[in-house]
C-alpha cells in the first residue's frame, strides 16, 4: 500500500469514527433535551442553534487564520477540545447537575472547535485525497453516510438501554479516535507562504469576501447551500417534537426511522461518481435537487401506525438529494478556487451557510409553538422545494465542471 493511499484510509478512518459518533449524539442530545429534560420546542430550537451560531461568529477570521497555518493540527485540537467538552454531559447526569443551559454551552463551545476542523477538514482534503477530488469527496460521503445510517438506531437502542447522557460518551471517544488517525497521517503539509503568514487579517478576510461575490457560480452555491440548511434548521426544531409527541414513537423507533432513511445516503454517495458521469458534474449539483425536493412534501403528511412510512420517504429522498449536491458542490468549489484562497473561500461559504441554521431552528421553535410542529415542516419543505433555483440559473447549459467558471 502506498504512503497516499494509507494517508487516505487513515482520514477515512478519522472521519468514520467522528461521523458515527457525531450521528449518535445526534439523536441522544435532542432526546436529552425532550424526554429527560423535558424541553419545549424553542429550548430545543435553542439547543440546536447554539451548535452552528459559531460559524456566523467567527466563521471569517478562522478561514484567514487557517490560510495562516498548517491545518492538521488545527484539526487534531478542534477534536481534543471537542471530546472534552462532551465529556461533561455525563458527568453532570451523574451528579444531577444537568440543565438546558448547559447543553446550549456546550453545543456552543463545541461549535466554536467545529468551525476550525469543518474549515480546515475541506481545505486539507486535496492535499490527502489526490487529483481525482470527486472521488475522494464521494469516499468521504460515503463513509459519513455510513455512520448515519449505524449512528442513529444505534443512538436510539443505546438511549434506550444506558440513557442519552452516557450515549455522549460514544461521541467524546469517537473524537479522540479522529484526533489520532489525524496524528497518524504520515504526509507533511507545504509550508505556509510567507506573504500569507504575514498578511494582514483584516485584508484576507476581504479578499475570500470578495472572492466569493465577483464568483457567479459561488455566489449561487452559495444561496442553495444556505437555504437547505435554513430548511434543516427549521425542520431540527419541530422534528423530534413531532416523532415523540405526535407520532408516538419511542427513541429506538425513532432511531431505526432515521437509519432507514439514511439508507439513500450511503447509496447516494457511493452513486455520485456514476452520475456525474452519466448527466454531467456540473449539471448534477442542481438536478439532484430538483429530482428530490418535492418528495419532502411528504414528510408533513406523516401520521401514527404506517403513516410513518411518509416521514421515512421523505427524509430518505431528502437526504439522497443533499448528499449528492454536498459532494458535487464542494468538488466544484475545490476544483475552481486557487489554493490560497482556499480556507477563505471555505470558511465564506461556511459562515453564511451554516450561520443561518441558528436562525432556521430559532424560526422552527417559535412556528412549532405558534402554529404547531406540522407548519413547520411544511415550511421546511417549501424552502427546500425551491433552493435549486439558484443553482439552476448559474449552471443552467453547462454539464461538466470542467465548462464552468466562476
Amino acid at each position: 500500500m502506498s504512503t497516499a493511499s494509507r494517508d487516505f484510509r487513515l482520514l477515512l478512518l478519522g472521519q468514520t469514527t467522528s461521523q458515527l459518533g457525531a450521528q449518535v449524539s445526534a439523536v441522544a442530545i435532542p432526546l436529552l433535551a425532550v424526554v429527560t429534560l423535558h424541553a419545549s420546542p424553542l429550548q430545543l430550537g435553542l439547543v440546536t442553534a447554539s451548535g452552528t451560531v459559531a460559524f456566523a461568529l467567527i466563521g471569517l477570521p478562522a478561514g484567514a487564520w487557517l490560510d495562516r497555518v498548517r491545518r492538521r493540527p488545527v484539526l487534531v485540537a478542534a477534536d481534543l477540545v471537542r471530546a472534552a467538552l462532551l465529556v461533561t454531559i455525563p458527568v453532570s447526569a451523574l451528579l444531577g447537575a444537568l440543565s438546558i443551559a448547559q447543553l446550549v454551552l456546550v453545543s456552543l463551545l463545541t461549535g466554536v472547535a467545529r468551525v476550525f476542523f469543518d474549515v480546515g477538514y475541506q481545505s486539507y482534503l486535496p492535499s490527502v485525497a489526490g487529483p481525482d477530488l470527486l472521488k475522494g469527496n464521494a469516499a468521504m460521503e460515503t463513509i459519513r453516510a455510513g455512520g448515519q445510517l449505524a449512528g442513529p438506531g444505534l443512538g436510539g437502542w443505546a438511549t434506550t438501554i444506558v440513557g442519552a447522557a452516557n450515549v455522549v460518551l460514544v461521541q467524546a471517544a469517537a473524537f479522540a479516535v479522529s484526533a489520532g488517525s489525524l496524528l497518524a497521517i504520515a504526509a507533511r503539509e507545504p509550508a505556509v507562504p510567507p506573504a500569507a503568514a504575514g498578511s494582514g487579517m483584516a485584508r484576507q478576510i476581504r479578499e475570500g469576501l470578495a472572492f466569493v461575490a465577483r464568483a457567479r457560480v459561488l455566489r449561487a452555491l452559495l444561496v442553495t447551500s444556505a437555504a437547505g440548511n435554513l430548511s434543516f434548521g427549521v425542520a431540527s426544531a419541530a422534528g423530534f417534537v413531532f416523532m415523540v409527541r405526535t407520532l408516538g414513537l419511542p427513541p429506538a423507533a425513532i432511531g431505526a426511522v432515521l437509519a432507514l432513511g439514511s439508507i439513500t445516503v450511503m447509496l447516494g454517495a457511493a452513486i455520485t461518481p456514476f452520475l456525474a458521469r452519466r448527466y454531467g458534474s456540473a449539471r448534477i449539483v442542481w438536478l439532484c435537487l430538483a429530482v428530490t425536493g418535492p418528495a419532502g412534501l411528504l414528510t408533513p403528511l406523516a401520521t401514527p401506525g404506517w403513516g410513518v412510512a411518509l416521514l421515512v420517504l421523505g427524509t430518505a429522498a431528502g437526504e439522497l438529494g443533499q448528499i449528492v449536491y454536498a459532494i458535487t458542490s464542494v468538488t466544484l468549489r475545490q476544483r475552481l478556487c486557487p489554493d490560497r484562497l482556499l480556507g477563505r473561500v471555505n470558511a465564506t461559504m461556511r459562515c453564511f451557510v451554516t450561520g443561518i441554521f441558528p436562525a432556521g431552528a430559532l424560526l422552527g421553535g417559535v412556528l412549532a409553538e405558534a402554529a404547531g410542529v406540522r407548519a413547520a415542516l411544511w415550511t421546511a419543505a417549501v424552502i427546500i422545494l425551491l433552493s435549486p433555483l439558484p443553482t439552476w440559473r448559474a449552471l443552467h447549459g453547462l454539464r461538466d465542471i470542467e465548462q464552468t467558471q466562476l
